[in-house]
């Protein structure tokens, strides 16, 4: 049974995905997602702003040399709009602006398992 696991937020620093159940010696390369995220510029989105992004991922674990290794895959999409939000969005304390708190989250769709 395969299981992702998601963090990150609009507009935020970037988006983290866990995957875990994937089999050992599967191919994988940073390509073959990048494809499935190049799917977003041509229309399978929700709004404009999916024309402009062009996201790409970086496998920080679980893949080597291609290769699944059966251990959890960790991917991470970073956002190059970060530059325009990291105060707003930021963790840090020492950054909050109550005039630009975000009060509710931001409706999404329900995100499909494969």
């Amino acid at each position: 049974m395969m299981r992702f696991l998601t963090a990150g937020e609009s507009h935020g620093l970037s988006l983290t995905v866990i995957v875990e159940g994937m089999p050992a010696d599967i191919l994988l390369s940073a390509d073959d997602i990048d494809r499935d995220l190049l799917r977003r510029q041509i229309g399978y989105g929700r709004g404009k702003r999916m024309e402009i992004e062009r996201d790409q991922v970086q496998i920080t674990a679980g893949v080597r040399w291609g290769r699944t290794l059966g251990s959890p895959i960790s991917l991470v999409v970073a956002n190059k709009d970060w530059v325009n939000w990291q105060t707003t969005m930021s963790a840090a304390e020492a950054d909050a602006d109550e005039s630009r708190v975000v009060r509710a989250p931001r409706p999404g769709r329900r995100h499909r398992v494969f």
